[in-house]
């Protein structure tokens, strides 16, 4: 980052939010977002338009402190257990970014001095110490520590921070149950500890290895990282931890071991697989939206950082890098508001990631943008135009890409597939404790702008569920086994088996194999279908069938039993076949709400009580543009 003096701030600050998008770029739907023929450099984008904006909210919190609220949130009843780190996070890049011969930097000292005095009581855990020794270590680096925090608030932050408070220390084993990314959230606190000569370099050392060691057993030899201790969810997280891994080696100095650049080879490859002239990112699992964008933006930063990358890979990763910041300023942060909007216009993201977070949602999200934006600038990036032949070499990359995360007992795989300027994906995977139920982990087509679930969200989109007549409901999302895909000519046919179903109800899947089904997904331009069978060991008494279809597409019109167009939007038509009918109306309430923008309409399709005894067929088929 480069220190200058700015006078944009308050109104103007957000004046600069609404600032035009690239002149040159096509129209979109608004679940989309713009279309960057041609993208700002990343750099302009972030000193021009991010930073304004973190100044104007990192102002506002030197004002008005305790009693800040922003968009309505008190911020510090949020609740947010990582917030004391990210406003230390922010804060710091308000003194890193301020010349030392400005006279607002001694009060911007004052103001940071005061706001650790603030906080230092407050919750700070695990991610949030993390925020808070990174932004202690790049003071200490600029010569800024000592006036920034006062001695004996720094002697406190030296006891707070520490990776023994969610590690135990004598098996360095993670408590509470803490996710794998833990690991390397632990081994960052531990080697910037050292870094900071707070302690010696032992525990970052053991920590290093074992991460190392837990990422390489859950991960196996297709080298992406299982969210869980073996259970199958392989979502954002499995591509951009290894991300976040070489961060760690980048920022505290230390040279990556061969197989953690040969694991973010991996990552890249698929992420710039995915890439796109909108810089829409990750489109399927948990805190997708902005982060699925900023999952490519750190990937393919280390990845270029690290040398992993061949030269024109390097270029059209930064081209999709300015994009993705272009994005971020035009799609996601609000000039009403001087914030970024994840939850109102009709979004909806995870609990996880309430409004009730709010402050802690655009400080987290600027640090992403702005570290990568000094790495991209130490490449020789900086204010450097995004490669002009972009959308060429887009066209270049391949129409169907099957990548395999597991095999075994259970399969678990990825399809991406590239058609009519959409990237669309199929995961099959098992969502596992917490997620299996949830609608963004089914086995069903993504596609950003397009084809969404709903975070939380637990309607049977485009997957039918099965109610019994003795009060069980199940569903065909966990147990994949067989799983094989195939090309033929412009089609792209994947299937599966499943021998059993997931029993819902419970926070973990539950295999219930009283009945089995067989899968068929085929893929041809502009046209997706599903066709499953399911078999019953013994007859079954259902009490009925549903399945849903939340479509950004509107004006929905029967057009025959069981299928459905729609005058307005992407997908064109809809059709089921196996069910008594289906019915078409507006979709309502805050269940049908995507990442991106609330759905338009909903198809809902029913089957009633039977006894299941013979094979029963269910397909649905999809067009779009």
């Amino acid at each position: 980052m480069k220190n200058h003096s700015r006078a944009l701030l308050g109104a103007a600050c957000l004046a600069s939010l609404a600032g035009p998008v690239a002149a040159a770029q096509d129209a979109a739907p608004a679940s989309h977002g713009p279309v960057y023929v041609t993208a700002p450099p990343m750099d302009a984008t972030i000193e021009e338009r991010l930073m304004p904006q973190l100044e104007s909210l990192l102002h506002q919190l030197l004002r008005e402190k305790r009693g800040m609220r922003l968009d309505g949130v008190p911020v510090f009843d949020s609740g947010d257990k990582f917030l004391p780190g990210k406003i230390a996070s922010g804060l710091h890049y308000l003194l890193l970014d301020t010349p030392r011969g400005d006279p607002r930097l001694a009060g911007y000292l004052a103001g940071y001095r005061e706001i650790a005095d603030l906080t230092i009581d407050d919750p700070n855990d695990t991610w949030g110490i993390y925020y808070y020794v990174s932004a202690l270590h790049a003071l200490k680096q600029a010569g800024l520590l000592e006036q920034a925090v006062r001695p004996e608030t720094l002697a406190r932050l030296r006891q707070r921070l520490d990776w023994r408070s969610f590690v135990d220390a004598r098996s360095l084993g993670l408590l509470h149950g803490l996710p794998n990314n833990y690991y390397g959230v632990a081994f960052s606190v531990a080697r910037l500890r050292y870094l900071l000569g707070w302690e010696d370099e032992t525990a970052s050392r053991a920590l290093l290895k074992r991460m190392l060691a837990h990422y390489r057993t859950y991960s196996g030899k297709y080298g992406f990282a299982d969210e869980t201790d073996g259970q199958g969810r392989f979502d954002r997280y499995s591509v951009l931890l290894i991300g976040e891994i070489a961060q760690r080696f980048i920022e505290t100095g230390m040279a990556p071991t061969p197989e953690v650049k040969a694991w973010l080879r991996k990552s890249a490859e698929l992420m710039l697989a995915r890439a796109t002239l909108t810089g829409e990112g990750w489109e399927y699992g948990r805190s997708i939206g902005t982060y699925g964008e900023t999952a490519f933006l750190e990937v393919l930063t280390a990845a270029a950082k690290l040398g992993v990358l061949t030269p024109r890979e390097r270029d059209m990763a930064y081209a999709l890098s300015s994009r993705i910041a272009a994005r971020y300023a035009d799609f996601w942060l609000n000039p009403a508001t001087g914030s970024v909007n994840l939850w109102d216009d009709g979004r909806r993201t995870d609990g996880y990631r309430g409004k009730h977070r709010i402050l802690g949602e655009n400080l987290s999200l600027a640090r992403q943008y702005i570290y990568t934006n000094a790495l991209w600038n130490g490449l020789g990036y900086r204010r450097a135009a995004p490669s002009p032949g972009y959308a060429a070499w887009l066209a270049t990359l391949p129409a169907a890409r099957f990548t395999w995360f597991a095999r075994g007992a259970h399969d678990r795989a990825l399809l991406t597939l590239r058609d009519r300027g959409h990237v669309i994906g199929l995961p099959i995977i098992n969502g596992a404790e917490s997620q299996h139920m949830h609608n963004p982990y089914f086995p069903i087509p993504f596609a950003g702008g397009m084809l969404q679930g709903s975070a939380d969200a637990d309607f049977p989109q485009l997957t039918p569920r099965f109610a019994l007549a003795d009060g069980s409901v199940l569903m065909p999302l966990a147990w994949f086994r067989g799983v094989a895909w195939r090309r033929e000519g412009d089609r792209t046919i994947v299937s599966w088996r499943q021998d059993a179903m997931d029993r819902m109800g419970g926070n973990a899947p539950a295999a219930d194999k009283r009945i089995t089904v067989s899968t068929r997904y085929e893929f041809a331009p502009g046209r997706i279908t599903r066709t499953d069978v399911y078999r019953a060991a013994a007859p079954v008494d259902l009490s009925g069938v549903t399945l849903e279809f939340a479509s950004f597409s509107g004006d929905p019109r029967g057009g025959g039993a069981g299928a459905v167009t729609f005058g307005a939007g992407e997908v064109t038509g809809f059709s089921a076949t196996g069910y008594d009918g289906c019915t078409a109306g507006p979709a309502t309430g805050k269940e049908y709400r995507a990442p991106t923008g609330a759905f338009a309409s909903l198809v809902r399709c029913t089957l009633a009580g039977r006894r299941l005894a013979a094979p029963l067929t269910l397909t649905w088929s999809l067009r779009y543009k």
